[in-house]
Parts: C-alpha cells; sequence; structure tokens
C-alpha cells in the first residue's frame, strides 16, 4: 500500500477518528496545507529547471555530456512541475467542492432552524380566529371610513326650509318698516304766519327739509341692509 492510501485510509488525528472521520473545518485545512506544499515544491523546481538550463548552456559544446546531463535533469523536474499543476488542479477542485457542500449543510440547517421556529410559531394560531380577525378589521375599517366620510360633508340647514316662503315673508318685513319710516317721517308744518318777505328765512326752512328727507332715507337704506344681511343668512 503505498503512502498516499496509507493517509487517506489510516492517516489523520486521533480525535478525527474518535468523531469517525474528519470535520469539513479540518479537511478544508489539511488541502489548504497541501496546496501550500506543492506552492512550495513548485518555486523550487522552477528555480531548478532555470539552474540546469544555465549549465547546459555553459557547458554547450565544450562538454556535451556534462550539458546532455543538465537538459535530462531539466526534463525531469519539469514532469514533476507538471504533475504537480494536475495534483494543485485536483485539490483545488476538491477543496472547492467541499467548501460548497460545508456551504450548502449550513445553509440547510439554518433554513431547518428556521423552519422549526415557524412551526412552534403556528403551533398558537387558530386560522378560524384569524378569519374572524381580519373580518373584524375589515368591518372597523368601513365604520371607520364611514364616519370619516360623514364629518367631512358639510351640513345643509338650508334644506328644511322653503326658499320661496323664507323670500315672501322677507317681503313682507321690508313693506312693514318700510311703512312704518313712512309714519315716522313728519313733514314741517305749514307756518301760520306769513312768508317771511327776505329769500334766506325761505332757504332756511327748505332746507330743515331736505335735512330731515335725507335722514329718513338714510334710515330706510340702513333697514334694507339689515334685511338683506339677515336673508343671506337665513339662506
Amino acid at each position: 500500500m503505498s503512502k498516499i492510501s496509507k493517509f487517506f485510509k489510516g492517516g489523520g488525528s486521533a480525535a478525527s477518528k474518535s468523531r469517525g472521520g474528519p470535520s469539513p473545518q479540518e479537511a478544508l485545512a489539511r488541502l489548504r496545507e497541501t496546496e501550500e506544499m506543492l506552492s512550495k515544491k513548485q518555486e523550487y523546481l522552477e528555480t531548478r529547471i532555470e539552474r540546469e538550463l544555465a549549465t547546459a548552456r555553459q557547458y554547450g559544446t565544450k562538454n556535451k555530456r556534462a550539458a546532455l546531463q543538465a537538459l535530462k535533469r531539466k526534463k525531469r523536474y519539469e514532469k514533476q512541475l507538471s504533475q504537480i499543476d494536475g495534483t494543485l488542479s485536483t485539490i483545488e477542485f476538491q477543496r472547492e467542492a467541499l467548501e460548497n457542500s460545508h456551504t450548502n449543510t449550513e445553509v440547510l440547517k439554518n433554513m431547518g432552524y428556521a423552519a422549526q421556529a415557524m412551526k412552534k410559531v403556528h403551533q398558537n394560531m387558530d386560522l378560524n380566529k384569524i378569519d374572524d380577525l381580519m373580518q373584524d378589521i375589515t368591518e372597523q375599517q368601513d365604520v371607520a371610513q364611514e364616519i370619516s366620510d360623514a364629518i367631512s360633508n358639510r351640513a345643509r340647514f338650508s334644506d328644511e326650509f322653503d326658499e320661496d316662503e323664507l323670500m315672501a315673508e322677507l317681503e313682507e318685513l321690508e313693506q312693514e318698516e318700510l311703512n312704518k319710516g313712512m309714519r315716522d317721517m313728519r313733514l314741517p308744518s305749514v307756518p301760520s304766519t306769513s312768508l317771511p318777505s327776505r329769500p334766506g328765512k325761505l332757504l332756511t326752512c327748505y332746507s330743515t327739509f331736505l335735512r330731515i328727507k335725507a335722514i329718513s332715507t338714510r334710515k330706510r337704506a340702513e333697514d334694507e341692509d339689515e334685511m338683506k344681511k339677515l336673508a343671506a343668512w337665513a339662506s
């Protein structure tokens, strides 16, 4: 049995054997160590190849035997270097596959934990109660929407009264105020004495009459404005 077979078949620490095989972390560590060892071997072989080429150039035709021996050694080193390249490719592939397997294992493990947690949470849930709860929530949302619509709509007090009746009542009030104003307006009585001979006194009497008439007209206008405001408020 070769040393490599013994290594993979019986190698490894006692702790790994007691557990029935190495863990993924241990295997990955071993593979990285092997990659590092082979990389160093590659550097050594590349240095030897360059050295043998220099030796062959040095002897050349002067010492063909020594030059040929150097070239033979170079060929052997190149063959070993090629084998190491293939081995490194195989180890790299194996390491990547192991890393992916380890990652998938961890992912599945965590997904299993999450599934168990979800199962535990759902054990305390009743689908019938959830349906009832969602139905209650929907109903309360509808009620809240109806309340919001009712609050946002402007109150319409004018719809309770007949506008034609209100206008007729307003005209009656205006007519009463007009009649009252006419009754309250008193024209100056005709003087019993003879008219003044001078025009100045006559003009003074006429001016007094105009002021009284203007006061009456202004009072009537104010009353009409008050009635219009009242009508506007009622509508």
